[in-house]
């Protein structure tokens, strides 16, 4: 038996419970995961959420897409994974009812990562979602390599909107990796030390700064590369510094309305714009995702917590409810949870 939070009907985080559950045996193809930190992302809470009306789900679900721990079982015709070995886990709930917010995991074996030994279990906790959605975002551009490497992006300029939020953060420390020169926008000025603190060399504050200006002063040509988290907001100022043949990539948006594209300006610089959401990319996306992200962190690229820009708000297992609550708030880093 392990404890475990579910919930058997969407709605607010009141629907969250913490159980006790019978341990899975993995099968073929399958690894056993004892989980020590799990992350909570916005896509955590809104699939909790659901829709206006709560609805009875057809088994309970355990929430929570990332998480980290330690290998404690190896199913049939697995390898390159052992008991023992620490390990990061990505897109664990997606169309599965096992979350990673609970003490023990059983999953595919290609969604577990070996998590290299001087890096933390914070660390891999706060991967998954926002790194491999940053890597498709810097791969969206025409020319660079599908599979990010140092140098990939040398010579490539890069515009991170939001640079403070988990993807952004991601982003930053990716692009900074492959050698690109990174700019950034935040809403403030502590914001814009974590943005530094993040690796960006050029960070702008949009509410007292004109952000066109100060990117043409920074790349005259403009931007290669624009990873987009606002583009209701950001379209008409994104269009105006983006350089020829460049590309936005939105990740997310504020809201359901229609995104109105002007259509001459992007026909005129031949704009790609590329819309991404990471549990639908192709498997080979998503394999070069990982690989990416892995030898970044490797490399040491990948590093989270307030001196590398990126505070952690802890919780404990029973306290889901609030995890999810402090995300759906917009608490500023990344919200984690110890098992």
């Amino acid at each position: 038996m392990s404890r475990a939070i579910t919930y058997d009907k969407t709605g607010p985080s009141s629907v969250l419970s913490l159980v006790d559950r019978q341990t899975t045996e993995p099968g073929p193809g399958q690894v056993r995961v004892k989980v020590v930190v799990s992350g909570v992302n916005p896509t955590d809470w809104k699939a909790r959420q659901g829709g206006a009306d709560s609805k009875p789900l057809p088994t309970p679900q355990v929430p929570n897409q990332d998480g980290s721990g330690v290998v404690v079982e190896v199913g049939a015709d697995v390898t390159g994974l052992e008991i023992g070995q620490r390990v990061w886990l990505w897109d664990v709930a997606w169309q599965n009812p096992e979350g990673t917010a609970q003490e023990h995991v059983t999953l595919p074996a290609r969604k577990v990562v070996t998590l290299p030994d001087q890096e933390t279990f914070d660390t891999g906790a706060s991967l998954g979602i926002p790194a491999l959605t940053a890597h498709r975002a810097l791969t969206a551009h025409e020319g660079v390599p599908a599979q990010l490497v140092p140098g990939a992006l040398t010579g490539i300029v890069v515009l991170v909107t939001g640079g403070a939020g988990a993807v952004g953060h991601a982003a930053i420390q990716l692009a900074v990796w492959a050698g690109a020169t990174v700019i950034t926008t935040v809403s403030g000025d502590e914001k814009a030390e974590l943005a530094r603190r993040a690796g960006a060399e050029h960070v702008i504050n949009y509410r007292t700064e004109s952000v066109a200006e100060r990117v043409k002063a920074v790349s005259e040509r403009g931007v290669d590369l624009v990873v987009e988290v606002a583009p209701l907001a950001n379209l008409d100022v994104g269009l105006e510094v983006l350089a020829p043949n460049g590309t936005i990539a939105v990740y997310v948006s504020e809201s359901d309305e229609p995104l109105p594209i002007p259509v001459r300006p992007s026909m005129i610089k031949n704009v790609r714009f590329q819309f991404i959401m990471t549990y639908t990319v192709t498997d080979e996306q998503k394999s070069a995702s990982v690989a990416a992200v892995s030898a970044a962190l490797a490399d040491g690229a990948l590093r989270v917590g307030d001196e590398h820009g990126l505070p952690l708000t802890r919780f404990a297992l029973a306290d889901t409810a609030q995890a999810h609550d402090a995300v759906e708030q917009a608490t500023v880093g990344k919200v984690l949870i110890d098992i």
